[in-house]
This record gives C-alpha cells, sequence and structure tokens, in this order.
C-alpha cells in the first residue's frame, strides 16, 4: 500500500503533472495524495454520509437479491442435475448483458426514486453483478464433495436432500463464501454504474458525475477512493468471516 501511495505521488509530482492542466499549469487532472486528502478532509462526513448511505443501500438489495437467487439455483442443480446446463447458461447471459445498455432500459421501465431515496435501476445492476460470479463459484463449491462421505450417507439410508445437507453445503461452505467475498465490490460497481442512468440525486455516481462537471478534480479522486475503500472493506469482512466460520478450511490450506 505504502509503495501504491508513494508511486502515485511521485507519478503526479512529475510525468503526469501536465496531464490536463491549464494553460497556466494549474488543475491537473492527477492530483496528489496530499491534495485528495485535504479535499477528503474539507468535504468532511457532511458530504460523504449521505451519498454513501443510497450507494450503499443500493448495493446491499442488489447484493441480497442477486445472491439469493444465484445460490438457489446452483443449489437446485444438486437436486435436479439437468437444470445445470440452464443455470450455466443464465450466469453466462448476466454475464455478457452490457451493463451500460441494459441501464438505460432499466430505468425506462423502473422509473425515477423519490428525492433521496434508492435507484431501483442501480439495485437490478448490482444483483446483475454479482449473479454470474457467485453461481460459478457455488455450482464448483457445491461438486467438490468428498465421494466417500456421500456414499456414507447413502449406505445409511440418507437420500439426496440429506447428502446436499450433511455434506455438500459444509464442504462447499469455503468455495461459496468466497464467491461472496469476491461478489461485494461487484455490487457496489453495479450500483455505482446504476446511479449514472438511474435518476438518483445523492450517491457515489451523482458525486462523481458533478465533481468531472465543475472539473473538483481532487473530489472526483477522493469520491472514487472512497468508493474503492468501502468495496474493499466489503471484501475484507467477508474475509474474515470465512475464516471465523470455516476454520477448518484454513488450516487445510496452510498444510497443502
Amino acid at each position: 500500500m505504502a509503495a501504491t501511495v508513494a508511486l502515485w505521488w511521485l507519478a503526479a509530482a512529475t510525468v503526469l503533472s501536465g496531464v490536463g492542466a491549464s494553460a497556466d499549469g494549474s488543475g491537473g487532472a492527477v492530483p496528489t495524495p496530499p491534495e485528495v486528502l485535504g479535499q477528503l478532509a474539507s468535504d468532511g462526513v457532511g458530504f460523504y454520509w449521505p451519498n454513501l448511505v443510497v450507494t450503499m443501500s443500493e448495493a446491499s438489495a442488489g447484493y441480497l437479491w442477486g445472491n439469493a437467487a444465484a445460490l438457489l439455483l446452483s443449489a437446485s442443480v444438486l437436486v435436479l442435475p439437468s437444470l445445470e446446463r440452464l443455470v450455466t447458461q443464465l450466469a453466462v447471459i448476466s454475464y455478457c448483458l452490457p451493463i451500460v445498455a441494459i441501464g438505460p432500459l432499466a430505468f425506462i421501465v423502473i422509473g425515477s426514486p423519490a428525492h433521496g431515496e434508492s435507484s431501483g435501476t442501480a439495485v437490478l445492476l448490482a444483483g446483475i453483478s454479482v449473479f454470474f460470479t457467485t453461481v460459478v463459484g457455488a455450482l464448483a463449491a457445491l461438486k467438490s464433495a468428498d465421494r466417500a462421505s456421500l456414499d456414507l450417507v447413502a449406505v445409511y439410508g440418507g437420500g439426496r436432500l440429506k447428502q446436499l445437507v450433511k455434506v455438500q453445503l459444509i464442504s462447499a461452505l469455503p468455495g461459496i463464501l468466497n464467491a461472496l467475498k469476491i461478489a461485494v465490490p461487484a455490487a457496489v460497481l453495479g450500483a455505482v454504474l446504476g446511479e449514472y442512468v438511474g435518476g438518483v440525486d445523492r450517491g457515489i455516481g451523482p458525486a462523481l458525475v458533478n465533481a468531472q462537471q465543475n472539473l473538483e478534480i481532487a473530489r472526483a479522486w477522493g469520491v472514487a477512493l472512497v468508493a474503492g475503500l468501502v468495496a474493499g472493506a466489503g471484501y475484507g469482512v467477508f474475509a474474515l468471516l470465512a475464516r471465523f466460520v470455516t476454520p477448518w478450511s484454513s488450516g487445510r490450506q496452510a498444510a497443502s
């Protein structure tokens, strides 16, 4: 992290100092870290909190429904293996959908939110953004169960559902949590993209657009930095959760 900041500072002060600058040499497109931090301190909680609340509520709602749909469909494949091709195709289609093209169409159908409210368009795009990652990760994880354990449940009279609950879900938990971890930044990105076309007046997306239009370069970088830190924090929370919930997985990785 320190090396990244140092490299950014050096580049902004030297080779990138003239990029986007005005005739008098001011207003470069790449500010130094102190300039960004100074703008962050100047804007303060009063600026960032209302915008973050809207974006995080959109990302959270999309994260929940997108992952819920992905996990339900993935689990259904174990009960009805013939559904695997359909579920996989749905995941691939969701991944191939151009978000920037789907956004305006979704906005036409969903409409604008009330003042200060979350955008349904942003929620939808956040859900689409996490669907593919979770489906692929969950399917791979649910198939990773030990064959001997499955046979043991069957020998003792356990059916397909008991194999799913007693063996496959437990063995798949580390992989599912990894997929959910990766989906956090995707949900934030989908929500921000949805805000560009979702008709919201608050949020990280509108804050970025306003800063860009007003040529507030340091603020634009600050907003982007805060969004990245929030997404990274969500990723870190799920990483800690995975280590706490599945300690056997950490021990297995260390042994290998």
